[in-house]
Formats: C-alpha cells, sequence, structure tokens
C-alpha cells in the first residue's frame, strides 16, 4: 500500500545520465556488496535513497540496476518503492514539496497556505508543473507542531510557514537553488554547518536526566569498569522502563537478548517518531546525540552486542550529516569501533553504530515493522513469537528501544540506580520528555518527573481555556476537563510524549477525523480489522458529521471499535479505535449536537 498521497496525476519523462548512474553504482561498491544476500538487503533502502536523491524518482530501470548489484530479485524493490511514501516509481518535481497536514497545522491555518501553493505553482496537490521543477504533495506530522504550519521542500525543513512567507519561498525557488532558501538558522545544533536549519528546539523546561549536564564518554567508562551483568543488574535495580509508551522493563528486555544461545546479538534504536505530536526526539537527536549514542554502546557491552542501527526517520534527514559526524568522532575518541577506551576494557569490547534512514512509514513504530525495514523489506509487523529478543534482525536476537530509554540508561550507568529511582513515582522512574504542542503560549520540548499532573502542565505551558488534551497522540488518550488532576505516568496517563492541547473553539469530531484518516492511510493494510475496520469507523463518523447519523451509529461505532481493538494483528491497528472510543467516553455530548 502507498501511504499518505496518491502520484497518479505526476507523470514525466527524465532521462537516466550516466553520471548518475555511475554515481550509484560507486555508491553501492562503497557498501561493500556480497554474496550474503541477507547483508546486501540490509543496504536495500539506502541504496533506493540514494537513486531517489540522484533522479527524483525510482524507475524500473534503477530498479533493475540495483537488484542486479545487489543479486536480489526485481520483484524485492519493487514491493519497497511501492511501499514507503518517500520513494516514487513516477518522476516527482525537482523541487518536491511536502506539506505537513496534520492536526497541529490545521489548527494553525494550513488550508490557506495549500492555496497560495496551488494558486502559486498553478497545480494541484499530487500534481507536477509543466517544467518538472515543483510537485506538490500532502504529508502528515514531520515532527515540527511547535512550530506549524510547516513542510519539507525536498528535505530541507520550512517552519512557521505564513501566507507571505509561502510566496516568498516560491519566488526564491523560481530564481534561485534550494540551498539558498534559509538565511537564517535556528538555536543550538540547527545552526551547526552540517545542518544548518530554521528549525528551533524550543527546550522549554530542562529535567534532572536527560536535559542536564552530561561528559562525554563518562557512563561509558563506568560501564567498562564493571561486568556486563552488572550493567544489566544496574538498569534493572532502576525499575526502568521503556519509552515509548508501552513500558516493558529495559533491564528485563536487555537480559532476555543477551541470555539468548545466538553469539550474534544486535542493538536497534527506534528514532522513527512519526505520531502527530511528537518531536521531543528531534531535539534530542539535535542537542544530545553524544547521550545516545553512549545509551546505546552500553547495551552493546551489556548484551554482548558488536552491531547497533540508529533508525533515522526520512524527515529527519537534514541531521544525517551531523549525526554522522558525531559518530567518527567517537571512533576518534575510542568510545565507538575495534578498540573502545583500550587499557581499560577488560573483556576487549568491539561495537559501532550505522544509520538506517526510513523511508516515510508509521508503521516502522512498531518493533518488528521496524526491523523488517531495516532487513530491506516492506514494513510489515511480524508475528510474535518469536520475539524479537529471541529472534531479530535477521533472526538474531536484537534489543529496540527508543532514544529516551537508551539515554536513560547512559544517566543510571553514570549516577547509579538509586539516584534515578528517587524520582518520578513508585511505578514510573525517572522524567518524561513531552512534545507539547495546540493552544498555548508556550509550545515545545518539556521534561518533567513522572507523576506530574495534567493541570501542572497546562500551567507551565500557559494554556487558557483548554478543553480537551490528547495525551499520547492519537493512539492516546483524549481527555476533558475533569481528568486534569489525572497524572503523566504508566499507572495512570500512560504516553509516547506527545501532548497536545485544545481550546473550546476547536471542534471534536474534527480533531478525531483527522486521527482517523491519519490511521486509514498508515494502515499496512495486512489484517482485515484494520484495513476494513478504519474505513467503516470513517464512514460512520463521517455520516453523523453529515448531520445524516442517529443513536444507533454511536452504538455501531462502538461495537466496531471494540471489534478492531480486540483482533486487529499489530499495535497500530489495536490502537487505531482509541479516538473514537475516548471522544465518545468524555464527549458525547460532542457527537449529540450532530445527531438527527
Amino acid at each position: 500500500m502507498k501511504h499518505r498521497k496518491r502520484r497518479s496525476k505526476i507523470k514525466s519523462s527524465v532521462e537516466l545520465h550516466p553520471s548518475e548512474t555511475k554515481q550509484l553504482v560507486e555508491y553501492m561498491d562503497e557498501l561493500q556488496i556480497s554474496r550474503d544476500i541477507n547483508k546486501n538487503k540490509g543496504f536495500l533502502v539506502s541504496c533506493l535513497h540514494k537513486a531517489q536523491n540522484l533522479y527524483g524518482h525510482i524507475s524500473k530501470e534503477v530498479q533493475e540496476l540495483i537488484a542486479e548489484k545487489l543479486l536480489l530479485n526485481l520483484s524485492d524493490i519493487s514491493a519497497l518503492v511501492s511501499f514507503y511514501y518517500f520513494f516514487s516509481e513516477e518522476p516527482l518535481g525537482t523541487n518536491a514539496i511536502y506539506i505537513c497536514n496534520d492536526i497541529a497545522d490545521r489548527m494553525n491555518g494550513v488550508e490557506e497556505i495549500d492555496k497560495i501553493f496551488e494558486e502559486e505553482l498553478k497545480i494541484k496537490f499530487n500534481e507536477i508543473t509543466p517544467d518538472n521543477k515543483f510537485s506538490l504533495h500532502h504529508t502528515p506530522c514531520i515532527g515540527m507542531c511547535d512550530q506549524a504550519p510547516s513542510a519539507l521542500i525536498n528535505s530541507t525543513v520550512i517552519t512557521d510557514l505564513t501566507p507571505q512567507k509561502a510566496r516568498e519561498i516560491l519566488k526564491k525557488l523560481k530564481t534561485s537553488k534550494l540551498k539558498n532558501l534559509v538565511k537564517e538558522y535556528g538555536d543550538g545544533n540547527n545552526a551547526h554547518s552540517l545542518v544548518k536549519s530554521m528549525v528551533n528546539n524550543n527546550i522549554r523546561k530542562k529535567g534532572e536526566v536527560i536535559f542536564s549536564e552530561y561528559i562525554t564518554g563518562k557512563a561509558l567508562k563506568t560501564a567498562l569498569n564493571i561486568t556486563p551483568s552488572n550493567v544489566i543488574d544496574f538498569i534493572k535495580k532502576s525499575e526502568l522502563r521503556g519509552r515509548g509508551g508501552a513500558g516493558f522493563p529495559a533491564g528485563v528486555k536487555w537480559e532476555l537478548t543477551r541470555d539468548s544461545s545466538d553469539e550474534k546479538k544486535r542493538i536497534i534504536c527506534n528514532a522513527d517518531e512519526g505520531e502527530p505530536g511528537t518531536f521531543k526526539d528531534r531535539v534530542v537527536l539535535t542537542e544530545y546525540p553524544d547521550l545516545l549514542f553512549e545509551g546505546m554502546t552500553i547495551a552493546g557491552y551489556a548484551i554482548h552486542a558488536d552491531t547497533g542501527i540508529l533508525y533515522l526517520r526520512e524527515e529527519y534527514e537534514y541531521l544525517l550529516g551531523f549525526l554522522e559526524e558525531v559518530l567518527d568522532k567517537r571512533r576518534k575518541a575510542n568510545l565507538l569501533g575495534d578498540s573502545i577506551c583500550p587499557g581499560q576494557n577488560i573483556e576487549n569490547f568491539k561495537f559501532d553504530i550505522r544509520i538506517q534512514m526510513g523511508a516515510g512509514a508509521y508503521i516502522c513504530g512498531e518493533e518488528s515493522a521496524l526491523i523488517s525495514s531495516c532487513e530491506g523489506l516492506r514494513g510489515v509487523p511480524k508475528k510474535r513469537p518469536p520475539f524479537p529478543v529471541q529472534k531479530g534482525y535477521f533472526q538474531h536476537p536484537t534489543s529496540v528501544n527508543n532514544i529516551e530509554t537508551y539515554c536513560c540508561a547512559g544517566r543510571i550507568v553514570e549516577h547509579g540506580p538509586e539516584w534515578f529511582l528517587k524520582i518520578g513515582t513508585e511505578k514510573s522512574r525517572g522524567t518524561k520528555l513531552l512534545s507539547i504542542s495546540g493552544d498555548c503560549e508556550k509550545p515545545g520540548v518539556y521534561e518533567f518527573p513522572y507523576g506530574t499532573t495534567v493541570k501542572e502542565i497546562l500551567k507551565k505551558v500557559k494554556a487558557e481555556d483548554t478543553y480537551a488534551v490528547q495525551v499520547g497522540g492519537p493512539s492516546g488518550n483524549l481527555i476533558n476537563k475533569t481528568e486534569f488532576y489525572r497524572k503523566v505516568c504508566f499507572e495512570d496517563l500512560p504516553t509516547g510524549g506527545a501532548f497536545t492541547i485544545f481550546n473550546k473553539t476547536r471542534n471534536i469530531l474534527g480533531i478525531v477525523t483527522s486521527f482517523m484518516e491519519f490511521f486509514k492511510e498508515e494502515s499496512c493494510g495486512k489484517c482485515t480489522p484494520c484495513r476494513v475496520g478504519i474505513k467503516n469507523l470513517l464512514d460512520i463518523l463521517n455520516k453523523i458529521i453529515e448531520h445524516n447519523g442517529n443513536k444507533n451509529d454511536l452504538n455501531q461505532l462502538l461495537k466496531i471499535a471494540d471489534t478492531v481493538k480486540k483482533t486487529a494483528f499489530c499495535g497500530l491497528g489495536q490502537a487505531a479505535p482509541n479516538p473514537i472510543l475516548c471522544s465518545l467516553k468524555n464527549f458525547r455530548s460532542e457527537y449529540e449536537k450532530y445527531l438527527k
């Protein structure tokens, strides 16, 4: 299934230049292609990225070239091109414009921005200009909800769009090159020579764990002074739970991976925060990448892994060169590679990290789908058991954690589990990074100790006249005023990080519809409950919004939502009905306004 957009109207002919073909072949040669088909598949997504960047699309001829070079079947290549959002078999414009249309952008007037781009370019969405210079597309959350409306032009991020800014951008692009578009850079490392982005970090509140003083290498050297088993004991004693939302104990996951009989172990970091309303990982990658890589290295030491993968979402490609430089510096400082901390490391520990780019598929946030993507496959969830800790990346035991979890692990090793246990609640230790956007005066990233109430957060971000709060993105909980006493923690309001605020001017059913459309587009289509059930929910929801519904339709919504939640194959399908269920529970009167 092609996600998010339809390209059927984009037709053009682009000749393949011999020099570009040579670049692609040389790139594949640099990857050290071997007779090991699995190894080659691991490079496949990277090769497709290179081809997309060179040609602006991935034609059948290019697919055949890649298949021949990687010793793969053409069907393996075509399957990926048709699945991932940022790959296209049809040519795109030299400037492919992707305007974000998630809930934060809609709240900030993106519809007017859409009209300006269509008027100025004289094309509709999913069309290309006659000179092949521009193509226009919609995309969901690109991790910029605190500075919406936003857009991607190829891999360049444009934030805080206004009608005037949109016209100025198009005027510049018609007469100049994309690299000359951004003149003023954001704060911190956004101004780094390898980033040069207008994005702002908007770190509003620093906490005790992640956004605190950090000395490169200190935690790793502490870890290497104790045994791998001791490191895992540290993490288990700290009661660190995975920060992705499910909250599985990180120490237990590491222990299960280490105890597997397979000698080859793998570490993967999930940096594919694709859920609307979430952007805190982007800030950590920009300002604290050393802490992340240190946490991953400590995890590698603990489970006896020699390889780590950072799975970076396509929307953050503008950070790739910068992150690669951070990794190179760590290798030169003997904090990565074949000789980590020589003289201190009695185990002769070897570990390195490579960056694997995603290609635009929300489903890859699910760990087994993410592993599939790393293996050069469509990002489709796998049947469990076996679990990744038993058979993960190319059937090797694999521990998958998100950015926050690895950062917390590094701090725990540095300061000790007792220090971590003093922060948060009895069942939720430590702090939580929240991506806060919507109707508030100070959107951005905040680090709060677990146990902070919604009311306290709303006061901190200066939100007034709040009517509803979405805690945890579309898959989370939509709560009303009667629940603002509740606490952000695993035992009450768990969240992967999104925290979106709505005042009384917002249409609840419009919000729910936006979330359900997102899930419909992002479903991989593998199972019937998700593929058919979400469409049925949307049909009934639209029927109600058009004033053609009755009370029986509300009961039908509940019935279908319950069925999808119980029978869908993976976490996406199981979470997709949540916007319907939460809004019917907490905002039923909003539905009744529309009933006959």
